[in-house]
């Protein structure tokens, strides 16, 4: 694959909300997460850890943002529904951790964008395989209560839930943005 070939894979990557079966194979997932744990890795601590739901887990998983919603002392009915639905909007989840490290001499900071690597490399790998995804996190992310059911320690980050599958339609090209707009020499 040559460079401009590359580029345009990059380029044609978008956020897709809308999922539907099928999602990829246990084969290629495996593709996905190799090409994550390619990701830069200062010291290589390996960060990462990431851990795929399908069928009834995200069933699971709503419940637990349900009980998520409960700890944050949200009783709206209306809420509870919504995040209860929402491991459903695509057929496959993928959660990245980033299990943080201390005394390795490697700030926190750099172990994060380690894993926000990793997931731009894994949403590269998807698009390739011609599947969509949208790569979310929020509160829910942070709560004590998921990170004991998901068996991470509090020390852990979930860097994010990538929802994936077969877009559901097709969406039009983004617009490409200007190069200029975004760098400058130095000094000028």
């Amino acid at each position: 694959m040559n460079a401009l070939a590359v580029l345009e894979l990059i380029e044609s990557r978008q956020t897709i909300g809308k999922l539907v079966a099928p999602a990829p194979s246990d084969v290629e997932v495996e593709q996905v997460i190799r090409a994550a744990l390619s990701a830069p890795d200062h010291r290589r601590i390996r960060p990462w850890q990431f851990m795929q739901l399908r069928d009834n887990a995200r069933h699971l998983l709503g419940q637990v943002f349900s009980e998520c919603l409960t700890e944050f002392g949200i009783d709206d009915a209306e809420q509870h529904r919504k995040v209860l639905a929402q491991p459903l909007r695509a057929p496959l989840i993928i959660i990245a951790v980033v299990k943080t490290q201390t005394g390795v001499n490697v700030p926190i900071v750099e172990q994060i964008l380690s894993m926000g690597a990793a997931i731009q490399n894994a949403l590269l790998m998807l698009n390739a395989q011609g599947y969509g995804s949208i790569w979310r996190s929020g509160t829910l992310a942070e709560s004590p209560i998921l990170k004991q059911k998901l068996g991470l320690s509090t020390d852990d980050e979930i860097a994010g839930f990538i929802y994936v599958g077969t877009p559901a339609k097709q969406l039009p090209p983004r617009v490409p943005l200007q190069v200029s707009d975004f760098l400058s020499n130095w000094p000028a």
